[in-house]
């Protein structure tokens, strides 16, 4: 493929081709049995690792290594390529539970445990959603109150990935009054009394351990606070760009894993006396799904882009909300069309297809709704009465 973007370097594509190789030989060919038995193996974290998939943006002295959002689009949409969502989001599911720790940690806490996060030694996961509310993080209610040397922590979160196999939760509570501003982080560990899990089913996402998080007077030393108290808002709002462009990004990638069996199965299905790549229908068909990807890669790219450039700048904002809702609705589109061209073969399961169809849902809602996203473009345009 050539260069998505201008401002991708020799150094860029190099990672992508690694990337891509470990998805080749590493996901791509257990991707199906691991989704039907609910689990991957562990192991994996620490292949990742070694692969150097694990470590990309974070501080080097920690095992990380450097890496722009570039390299995080290109590792998002290569490992949707395997097409299996469950797979992508709790492999990297550190991805969204370790950079606050990163980022305003004290050195202690980062020196305790992001090591062994990047090393694929231990599994970290971030925990905001509540059974009452989800995008409205100024509005939770999971609650730590202050005890002489811990907070004391109450409450639940739900929907929460690698819920049941972290290691480590960077978990949103209230320490102060209410809205944005009484919000803190604490990392907690998995073994703390007074806190249990449960599991989901869920219609997707079938090897992606997710689970309710539930706090009855769980004890957590205030050495285990991630930044200010009170200050937990900002440092989840500075990783909300990074997180709906990789969704974007995953979404094209996936809808690229569709595109890519629709059109092997036209090459080889035979219907009619010719393939069903002989038949006009089907080839307009794929035409159009490789004109609707070609226009989502191409906004995921350019948003990446502008943010690069001006990360707080109101119309990047704004256009990383439609790119996340383009991409999505692109993701939705090629599925339903590649399951539509596979025909039976496509509604029975084992195909990426398939697996893809069920996963759509969850990419829409994750990271903000489609409609949340359009409400915050509004917003950030200026467009509000």
């Amino acid at each position: 493929m050539s260069r998505a973007h201008p401002a991708l370097t020799p150094e860029h594509e190099q990672f992508r081709d690694s990337v891509r190789r470990f998805v080749e030989r590493e996901l791509a060919p257990q991707a199906a049995a691991w989704d039907e038995a609910g689990e991957f193996p562990r192991s994996l974290y620490q292949k990742a690792a070694q692969a150097g998939l694990l470590g990309v943006g974070f501080p080097e002295e920690y095992g990380g290594a450097e890496g722009d959002l570039f390299h995080h689009v290109i590792l998002a949409e290569e490992v949707a390529r395997a097409g299996s969502g469950g797979l992508h989001a709790s492999l990297f599911s550190h991805g969204i539970g370790a950079p606050p720790i990163a980022r305003v940690g004290s050195p202690a806490l980062k020196a305790r445990v992001l090591p062994g996060i990047l090393a694929g030694e231990k599994i970290s996961a971030l925990a905001i959603t509540e059974p009452s509310g989800g995008s409205d993080v100024a509005q939770l209610r999971t609650s730590a109150r202050r005890d002489g040397a811990h907070y004391v922590v109450n409450g639940e979160k739900a929907f929460i990935t690698s819920g049941l196999r972290a290691d480590y939760f960077t978990v949103a509570l209230r320490t102060g009054g209410p809205g944005a501003g009484g919000i803190s982080l604490l990392l907690i560990e998995r073994d703390r009394p007074g806190f249990n899990r449960t599991p989901l089913k869920k219609m997707g996402w079938w090897c992606s351990d997710t689970a309710l998080l539930h706090f009855d007077n769980c004890r957590v030393p205030i050495e285990n606070l991630i930044g200010e108290e009170n200050g937990g808002f900002r440092a989840i709002m500075l990783n909300f760009n990074a997180e709906r462009l990789g969704m974007a990004a995953m979404a094209v990638g996936f809808a690229q894993a569709c595109l890519d069996e629709a059109l092997d199965w036209a090459r080889t299905r035979k219907t009619f006396g010719q393939s069903l790549l002989g038949h006009q229908v089907v080839r307009h068909k794929l035409v159009d799904m490789q004109m609707q990807l070609h226009a989502a890669r191409a906004l995921v790219y350019d948003s990446c882009w502008r943010l690069v450039e001006a990360p707080r700048d109101p119309v990047a904002v704004a256009q990383l909300c439609v790119t996340k809702n383009f991409a999505t609705r692109t993701m939705q589109q090629c599925a339903d069309e590649a399951v539509q061209t596979l025909g039976g073969a496509g509604y029975v399961r084992g195909s990426k297809s398939e697996r893809i169809y069920r996963e759509v849902k969850v990419m829409t809602i994750g990271g903000g709704t489609e409609e949340i996203m359009k409400d915050l473009a509004a917003r950030q345009l200026g467009w509000e009465p």
